[in-house]
């Protein structure tokens, strides 16, 4: 009765493992979205904010986890810890902005020009957070 035990809990065992070893080695390298093939809601850096501070909850069900094109003005310039490109961009509101980490190889201009930024929308802190994105327009 314990080696029948003992064999079932390694055979479980085993299968979640090799799950995720495939999950992680082969299955996330061909599977990942491409925000520059997507079709996006295009929006203003304003408005965005301004449905996230109204109605969280409606906005989240609008515009998280899909592909955003925003455009807005360049207030400030960065890099992340893993050296991506990070943008700012102007809302109207001085405590709530867009904040852009880019895919690698995008490039732009300068800082206060408008630019057109498509991400995946992560949600709302107290800015607006868009993932993987690319510029489309400086």
């Amino acid at each position: 009765m314990k080696k029948t035990f003992f064999l079932s809990v390694s055979g479980v065992i085993l299968t979640g493992l090799f799950g995720l070893w495939f999950y992680v080695f082969q299955y996330s390298k061909t599977h990942h979205r491409d925000v520059e093939t997507e079709n996006a809601t295009i929006i203003t850096a304003h408005q965005i904010v301004s449905d996230f501070q109204k109605d969280e909850i409606s906005a989240d069900n609008k515009y998280l986890n899909k592909a955003i094109e925003v455009k807005g003005v360049i207030i400030k310039k960065g890099k992340d810890q893993s050296g991506n490109i990070t943008l700012t961009l102007k809302s109207g509101d001085p405590f709530s902005n867009i904040f852009c980490t880019l895919k690698a190889g995008n490039n732009f201009r300068t800082e206060d020009s408008v630019i057109t930024v498509k991400g995946i929308c992560s949600g709302f802190l107290s800015d607006v957070v868009l993932n993987d994105a690319v510029v489309v327009n400086h």
